[in-house]
C-alpha cells in the first residue's frame, strides 16, 4: 500500500468536511438574507401623540366608550383597553400592499376576559380583543368588507363566522383565553388569502385598520393589551 494513503484519506475527509461546512454556510447565508430582506410595515407606535391622533368611534347604542391608554414594558410600547359595558374603536387609514406584505402579525394579551357568552349571536357579540382589516368596496362605509381578527373568550382557534350584524364582516379567531389567559400571544394571518377565502375578493391593497375591545352587548368588563401590530412579507 502506498505510504501516501493516509494523506489521501485525510484529504477526502477534509474535502467532505469542507463540503458540509460550505453547505451549512450557504444555508445560513440564505436564511440570513431572507430575514434581512423580509419587508415589514409597522401599523401602530402606541404613543401618547399617536393615541391623540387616532380616530375614535363609539359603537351606536353603546352606553360607554372603551378606555384606551398607552404604556411600555421591556418589549416596547403597548395599548391598554378597558371595556366596561362599553364599545369604541381606534381606527387608522393606512394603505397596505398585500402583494408585498400579506401577513398581519399581532401581539396581544387578555388580562380579564368575558366567558360564558355566545359570540356568534347579537346579545353576546363582544370580544376582549379585535383587530379589523378593512377594504373599501363601495361609496359608503356600509359597503366595505372587513375581516375581524379576534382574541376570543369562548371559541376555539381557527373558528370563523360572519358577524351577526353584517355578513360583510367575518370574525376569525386567532387566539383564545381558553388556553392563553393573561399571557402574551403572538399570532399571524395571511390577509390576502383570508379575503379570498371569506369574501371571494382578490384584494391587492388594504384601506384601513381598527382596534376594538367591546363589552356593550354582554354588559361585562374586559381588560386587554395590544403590542407590536405589523404586516410582513412572510
Amino acid at each position: 500500500m502506498s505510504k501516501f494513503w493516509i494523506w489521501k484519506l485525510f484529504y477526502l475527509l477534509y474535502r467532505e468536511d469542507m463540503f458540509r461546512f460550505l453547505f451549512k454556510l450557504i444555508l445560513v447565508t440564505a436564511l440570513f438574507q431572507t430575514t434581512l430582506y423580509s419587508e415589514e410595515v409597522k401599523v401602530f407606535e402606541f404613543t401618547e401623540k399617536e393615541l391623540s391622533e387616532l380616530t375614535v368611534r363609539k359603537v351606536r347604542g353603546a352606553d360607554n366608550k372603551t378606555e384606551y391608554s398607552v404604556g411600555s414594558d421591556e418589549n416596547g410600547n403597548y395599548l391598554k383597553a378597558i371595556a366596561d359595558n362599553a364599545a369604541s374603536g381606534l381606527g387608522k387609514e393606512i394603505k397596505i400592499d398585500l402583494n408585498k406584505t400579506p401577513f398581519i402579525n399581532i401581539t396581544w394579551k387578555i388580562e380579564k376576559d368575558i366567558p360564558g357568552i355566545d359570540e356568534t349571536a347579537k346579545k353576546g357579540h363582544d370580544f376582549a380583543g379585535r383587530v379589523f382589516v378593512i377594504k373599501k368596496t363601495g361609496a359608503t362605509p356600509l359597503s366595505n368588507r372587513a375581516i375581524n381578527y379576534v382574541f376570543s373568550s369562548n371559541q376555539e382557534v381557527g373558528s370563523n363566522f360572519p358577524s351577526p350584524y353584517t355578513k360583510k364582516s367575518i370574525d376569525n379567531v386567532l387566539a383564545t383565553t381558553k388556553t392563553n389567559l393573561n399571557e402574551w400571544v403572538t399570532v399571524k394571518a395571511n390577509v390576502k388569502e383570508d379575503f379570498k377565502k371569506f369574501h371571494n375578493l382578490d384584494v391587492n391593497e388594504l384601506d384601513g385598520i381598527a382596534i376594538m375591545s367591546d363589552t356593550d352587548n354582554s354588559k361585562k368588563k374586559s381588560i386587554t393589551y395590544y403590542q407590536n401590530i405589523y404586516f410582513s412579507s412572510q
